[in-house]
């Protein structure tokens, strides 16, 4: 499975691969019910360390895009969650440039919310 993901990024390697995998399964190159590579044999393939993957898998597992079959591995959902508007999917980009941003900064997790807070409360 190719997928590039930038190891210089502020972006974690795992939501990097979480995403990339989302938009496969989104866009259809990965079907309902296919059979993922399993966590160390991705891991491997991407020159990553297995907890990244697993990281990744469990992520998407939340959303509801994959599902865990035990022994038998991990499989595209056979149904999948209505995916979000268009204006959603933008605010979800915008929100994770931000989140980078405030890492580069090396601002703390509560300094970040605190200037969404006060973006949202200004009338600029």
């Amino acid at each position: 499975m190719r997928i590039a993901l930038d190891h210089v990024s502020a972006e974690p390697l795992s939501d990097q691969l979480s995403t990339a995998l989302a938009r496969r399964i989104h866009r259809g190159s990965l079907a309902p019910g296919a059979r993922l590579p399993t966590v160390r044999a991705l891991a491997e393939e991407l020159e990553l360390a297995p907890n990244t993957v697993a990281k990744a898998y469990r992520a998407l597992e939340r959303e509801g895009l994959i599902e865990g079959r035990g022994r038998r591995g991990s499989f595209v959902a056979d149904r999948l969650p209505t995916r979000p508007s268009e204006a959603e999917t933008l605010l979800g980009d915008a929100a994770r440039a931000f989140v980078a941003r405030a890492r580069q900064l090396r601002a703390p997790d509560a300094a970040a919310m605190r200037a969404v807070r006060r973006a949202q409360r200004s009338r600029d």
